[in-house]
């Protein structure tokens, strides 16, 4: 039995690595693998917050009966239903037949539906309590953050955030649990592909959810996902605050689609002329090369998006359109967009990528730029101005 890992001297990790998922949801690549975090409070009453993926649980319940020494289980608090969190719920129900499931009345329709389960709950409001002992438990209601039962469990007590998926990150723990053992540098990339492919298209949510907890102490953060806060929680509560508004920092994406290397010529040469203009932060990404959950990375991160595809099929390129269907289901905001394309008889991709910027919002920083065939110097112009128009706004133009 691994030692016990203990967060306070009642509040203990119970966390699991996934290094075997390629991707999560089936859907987000996990080349650094995922960590799924459980918590476990030993008061007067026992409380264990939150669950893991069944699929890596191997010992989880083990770890747990060690943990209690002979006691039972009073709680199961369900801070979020997804079953990567409540996938051993079941299990533990069977395990320990009294145990009380404390959630909201959302959480206990899809409880229902996943599992069957109607006894033994307890159902909690917004701001409600639940007494451990020394421990007192506050709960908040967080809806969309990133379901609609989502919550969050406030330990009074020891000013402990239980924030299910809110603060994660994807990446395993490898040794390394806490903020003040790890080198952020390596999870900040993916806590932020993590928060705009997941959670970025409920931004509006996230800023309703900082703002009912604004004011409250909040020492340590347990995420369900990636590392405990225990030194800096304020450092992540931060970058979430940037995120869920927006904000991005002043460089340019330039993500094109090409078939015979022409299009890619034309984002080279548009990233050659911002590095002239003084742009010192430019990603270019061949679409069909890179998954999409690292271009949204990358596109929530900087404040330029240059978009460029050929004409495929009278439409733009498929790689370059399920991007786009990405950015508007995500509800990209405050990008400065720059449109470019190539054509062998018709403009079609660039016509395609039009619609995209009319159907998102985001301002043309310049007329299309738009040749047929390769670019030569006499086509030249049309980009040389949207790359400067771009860096005039990166650089604080109007």
């Amino acid at each position: 039995m691994i030692s016990p890992i203990k967060i306070t001297d009642r509040v203990y990790y119970l966390g699991v690595n996934d290094r075997r998922k390629h991707l999560f949801e089936n859907m987000w690549p996990l080349p650094q693998g995922v960590a799924y975090n459980s918590y476990l409070i030993v008061d007067e009453k026992t409380a264990l917050i939150d669950t893991i993926e069944c699929t890596v649980a191997a010992d989880y319940i083990e770890r747990i009966a060690a943990h209690l020494k002979g006691r039972k289980l009073d709680y199961l608090v369900v801070n979020h239903m997804e079953p990567d969190h409540a996938g051993m719920l079941g299990a533990l129900v069977a395990y320990y037949p009294e145990l009380k499931i404390v959630g909201n009345n959302k959480t206990f329709k899809i409880l229902e539906g996943f599992f069957g389960i109607t006894d033994n709950l307890i159902e909690v409001t917004d701001g409600g309590t639940l007494d451990l002992g020394h421990h007192k438990l506050q709960f908040v209601l967080t809806p969309w953050v990133h379901w609609p039962e989502t919550m969050v469990t406030y330990d009074t007590t020891e000013q402990i955030l239980f924030s299910a998926d809110a603060f994660g990150s994807f990446g395993t723990l490898d040794g390394g649990i806490f903020d003040d053992e790890i080198n952020f540098d390596f999870y900040e990339s993916e806590m932020r592909r993590y928060y705009s492919n997941i959670v970025g298209k409920y931004s509006g949510m996230v800023q309703k959810a900082l703002t009912k907890l604004k004011g409250t102490p909040v020492r340590i953060i347990c995420s369900t996902h990636g590392p405990i806060w225990r030194s800096e929680s304020s450092k992540v509560i931060n970058l979430y605050d940037k995120w869920s508004r927006h904000e991005s920092d002043p460089g340019v994406v330039v993500a094109f689609a090409s078939m015979y290397g022409h299009t890619e010529q034309m984002a080279d040469y548009v990233a050659r002329r911002l590095a002239e203009q003084g742009v010192r932060d430019i990603r270019v990404f061949d679409v069909s090369k890179t998954h999409v959950s690292f271009l949204i990375n990358e596109i929530w991160k900087y404040k330029g998006l240059i978009l460029g595809s050929c004409a495929y099929n009278s439409e733009m390129h498929p790689m370059m359109s399920q991007l786009c269907n990405e950015l508007l289901h995500i509800s990209i905001k405050n990008k400065e967009l720059g449109i470019f394309g190539s054509s062998s008889w018709n403009g079609a991709g660039s016509k395609a990528l039009q619609a995209f910027a009319e159907a998102s919002k985001l301002p043309l920083v310049a007329p299309v730029a738009e040749a047929q065939g390769k670019l030569t110097p006499d086509k030249a112009a049309a980009y040389d101005a949207l790359a400067v128009a771009m860096a005039g706004k990166i650089q604080g133009g109007n």
